[in-house]
This record gives C-alpha cells, sequence and structure tokens, in this order.
C-alpha cells in the first residue's frame, strides 16, 4: 500500500478537544460523526458537537471528513440518511470522504442483499450531490453482508482490532484501534491509518464543496459512442458492466435516462467532461475498475 497517513475519527464523547494539539502529536486527518440518536426526542439529530469539532479541527489545519451512523434496516431508510446528511455537511468542504457508518445489527439481520442495497442507496445520493462517498465497516460484517461489487465500488474505511487488517480486498483507510490516547484528547479515541491521498482526488475534482483543480475536467474522453436514445446488443452489454461496477439499472438494451446518470457519474469521478457518451475508451476504462 501506499504511505500511511494517521488520523483520528471523533463524535459527541469526545469532549474539548484541541486539535492543534492533535496535529502537533503527528496526526494529520480527523473523520467527525455528524449525527446522533436523541432518546427524548426519538429520532436521529446532529451531533451536538459535529459543528465545534469541524471549526476547530479545520482551524488547527487538519484535513477533515464525516461520518454517519446509521439505524436504518431498509433501502427507504437509507434514503432518508442520506437526505440527513446532506443537510448536516452543506455549507462545509471535506478533504475526506463521507461515509456510511453501517454497523446497525438490525441490519444485518436483514442480510446482504439488502444491506448492500442500504449503502449503494446511500452512496448513490452523496455521488448525486457532489460527495466522495464511502462504507465504515467492520470485517467480518464487511465480508458477510456486502457483496463483493459494493465493496470495489466505494471508499472503504474497515475496523478490525488487531495487529493487522485482515481482509483481502482493495480499502483506503483501517480503523486499528477505539482506545487510543491522543494528545489533545482527554479520553480514548478511535485511531485511524489511511493509504489514500484523498485530499488531493477530492480537489482536484471539485468534490466535497471544493473548486476543481484538475484541468482535465475540460477534457473529452470519448467523442463517439453509446448515447442516450441507442438501442442495441453493444448498449445492453454496457449496462452489465455498469451494473458489476454497483450501478442500479434496468437490465434492457436501451440507453435511458439511468444509464446517462451512471455514464456521467464515472466520467466526473475519472476528471472527463460528463458528455453522457460511452465510447471505447469508457468501455475499456470501465472493464478495468471491475477486475
Amino acid at each position: 500500500m501506499a504511505a500511511t497517513i494517521k488520523g483520528i475519527d471523533v463524535s459527541m464523547y469526545q469532549t474539548n478537544v484541541d486539535f492543534a494539539k492533535v496535529k502537533a502529536a503527528g496526526y494529520s486527518f480527523v473523520i467527525i460523526r455528524c449525527n446522533n440518536w436523541d432518546h427524548t426526542k426519538n429520532c436521529v439529530v446532529k451531533d451536538p458537537l459535529f459543528e465545534t469539532h469541524y471549526k476547530n479541527a479545520k482551524a488547527a489545519g487538519l484535513d477533515v471528513g464525516a461520518y454517519y451512523y446509521t439505524w436504518q434496516t431498509t433501502v427507504s431508510g437509507a434514503k432518508q440518511d442520506a437526505v440527513l446528511c446532506l443537510d448536516y455537511i452543506k455549507g462545509k468542504t471535506f478533504e475526506y470522504p463521507i461515509y456510511f457508518d453501517l454497523e446497525w445489527q438490525k441490519a444485518f439481520a436483514r442480510g446482504k442483499t439488502v444491506c448492500s442495497d442500504m449503502v449503494k442507496t446511500f452512496c448513490t445520493a452523496l455521488e448525486e450531490a457532489g460527495y466522495f462517498a464511502g462504507l465504515y465497516i467492520s470485517r467480518s460484517p464487511l465480508q458477510t453482508y456486502i457483496t463483493n461489487d459494493v465493496a470495489r465500488r466505494y471508499a472503504l474505511w474497515i475496523a478490525e482490532y488487531n495487529s493487522k487488517c485482515n481482509y483481502g480486498g482493495t480499502y483506503g483507510m483501517w480503523q486499528y484501534s477505539s482506545t487510543g490516547k491522543v494528545s489533545g484528547v482527554s479520553v480514548p479515541v478511535d485511531m485511524d491509518y489511511c493509504y489514500v491521498d484523498y485530499p488531493s482526488v477530492i480537489k482536484a475534482k471539485g468534490l466535497n464543496g471544493f473548486k476543481a483543480t484538475n484541468t482535465s475536467t475540460s477534457k473529452v474522453l470519448d467523442s463517439s459512442g453509446f448515447k442516450k436514445g441507442d438501442k442495441s446488443d453493444g448498449v445492453l452489454a454496457l449496462k452489465q458492466l455498469l451494473m458489476l461496477a454497483g450501478y442500479k439499472l434496468d437490465n434492457n438494451g436501451t440507453f435511458g435516462d439511468g444509464t446517462l446518470k451512471a455514464v456521467n457519474a464515472l466520467l466526473k469521478k475519472w476528471g472527463y467532461t460528463q458528455n453522457g457518451i460511452a465510447g471505447t475508451k469508457f468501455i475499456k476504462k470501465l472493464s478495468a475498475t471491475i477486475k
């Protein structure tokens, strides 16, 4: 893996954090929980320290991401989560992904298909709103309740409290402890290693509230190829590749609105003009991502 970047993640349970001391101790990023469960109102609310943590971490020069803990057990519930999450994080910039935190046992009880569809629903909504989306989950549930295509599709942040992360696939972050001691934090805190330069990727592509700095966004990948309205066996093959990459489409041979949205989402992710065309280069690049 690439160079290891050290970070922590915090919520309302870490109060009065001195993020300047955290940074001075050698940590580069913090992932902040943006939601909480209000037992008096019996509903999800914004984490009471989210705004404070965000403001103070930014002031200290730390890179910031966020995570949203779900208590949902259905796809429609995950869609509601995405709406709330987008409301909590609006108007801010994040150098790290926005993660869907899936560890609710009642969700796991619904099985692999439901859990995977919940992740896709939440992350798709975040991506369509211009965010870099990911999944936080422990290793064992990841291998049990998440399909391979979903695991490959989104940024993975895996929790496993061990001397190493024993997940065989690709992942961007590893939460290796929940009992860390860090200067500036008065209580135990989660500890993380990151292996991806998320800030550079996110800023270059103009995601998470940033304006794009990557000049390749004005480049066209394909000027000709399959486009909206086309019908053929080739379009069907394209759609099957998109579904393998984690997009939910109708399994027919028509290039419709869903296919257009998926093609443009990938073009944006890769840093190209969103012209809705899936030509030879697009298909070759898409095939490479799902091998």
